[in-house]
């Protein structure tokens, strides 16, 4: 929930700090570029200390970041509380995952990826919700949307606390791996397939580039290309906008979950293209109608890429090279959130938010289409 708050608030900084449009793409990535970091070179921290240790250190962290939010008065501060609640989200995700694997494994072995996708669709969506309210109706929103997020944190860490563990749902650190002392455990573990499956990881992973990407587009820039596009202003706006992309998404992949990968990947690459292509007549008509079937578009192609790439990412994968594909896979999906949306915008500082909304639209119509095709065209793709 923190890190998807401060999306519909994104204007409203822009209006207290005369920000430029690049400046609020530049907030976005530098929490991109903290989760990334996370992801990469901590992703190991919970099988040394353990997923409770972590999850008291990330909440730990997120209480911080926050704090700094709250009494954020430039960029500069803003930046830095955003890059540690970056870091935080990332040890959040790998600990707590990690945690629900091992306490569910025993009886509930099917419901631990479940919960975890469910319940971090369901933070993700919350956020902006929260944020778009408590900017939309409260008084001094830039201070008051954090509040949620300090009172939550604190009774996460009391409740990590109290709660014992048990032993057999500890990770023990396991002999043959990198003793304590040797830096090189903590280098991040990137790997690509053998060379026959390289075409369809490659189609595997533009999918996770457009889902971050269209998805960071909407997460940063919304509160600034909405106002454009509708007489529906303010935070509550944008936030609802972004909530219901990521609630939606998540229902898309619980229901959607048994249909064919070649099919899911497809249609999922074709939404993003439809999606676009709404968003670009949208950018003239100023249609609400238009918004909502742009969004629909978005949430089906967004919970489609992910359920498509999660699967290939798992029928690609060998037992030697699996966590590694699945982190390149995610880094690739962190880049799509993070280039992009800096092109964006600095093409909005120097030629308008319209003229850069649209070459973004006209990337994602032009690389959706092609991968689209190909991605059902792939053999690979039609195993089971």
């Amino acid at each position: 929930m923190s890190t998807a708050l401060i999306s519909p608030l994104y204007g409203l900084y822009k209006e207290a700090w005369q920000l430029q449009a690049s400046d609020v793409s530049v907030i976005y990535v530098v929490y991109m570029a903290g989760a990334l970091f996370g992801l990469l070179f901590l992703g190991q921290l919970s099988d040394r200390i353990g997923f409770q240790k972590v999850m008291q250190l990330s909440l730990s962290l997120i209480l911080v970041g926050t704090l700094l939010s709250m009494l954020a008065w430039n960029t500069t501060s803003l930046n830095a509380a955003r890059l540690i609640v970056g870091v935080a989200s990332s040890l959040m995700t790998t600990g707590a995952s990690i945690g629900l694997r091992l306490l569910l494994s025993r009886h509930h072995t099917r419901k631990a990826s479940m919960i975890t996708t469910v319940l971090i669709a369901l933070g993700f969506g919350v956020g902006p919700l929260v944020g778009g309210v408590i900017g939309q109706w409260v008084t001094r929103p830039l201070v008051m949307a954090y509040a949620p997020t300090i009172v939550l944190g604190s009774l996460g860490i009391y409740a990590l606390r109290r709660i014992a563990i048990p032993d057999d749902a500890k990770v023990i650190t396991d002999s043959s791996q990198p003793r304590a002392g040797d830096w090189k455990q903590w280098l991040p573990k990137l790997t690509w397939p053998q060379s026959s499956d390289s075409v369809a990881f490659l189609l595997t992973v533009i999918s996770s580039f457009l889902a971050f990407g269209v998805f960071g587009l909407y997460a940063s820039m919304a509160p600034l290309f909405l106002e454009k596009m509708i007489d529906w202003q303010g935070p509550f706006i944008s936030g609802a906008a972004i909530a219901v992309i990521l609630l939606m998404s998540a229902g898309v992949q619980l229901l959607f979950v048994h249909l064919p990968t070649r099919w899911s990947g497809f249609v999922g690459l074709t939404a993003f293209a439809l999606c676009s292509a709404l968003l670009l007549v949208n950018l003239q008509l100023g249609s609400v109608l238009l918004l909502a079937l742009g969004i629909l578009a978005t949430a089906i192609g967004h919970g489609m890429s992910l359920l498509a790439g999660m699967n290939m990412v798992n029928r690609i994968a060998e037992p030697h090279n699996h966590s590694g594909l699945f982190a390149t896979y995610l880094v690739v999906g962190y880049f799509g959130s993070m280039i992009p949306i800096l092109g964006v915008g600095w093409i909005a500082d120097y030629w308008g938010m319209q003229m850069a909304v649209s070459l973004f639209c006209y990337g994602v119509i032009t690389v959706g289409m092609i991968s689209a095709f190909c991605f059902f065209r792939h053999p690979r793709m039609h195993g089971e």
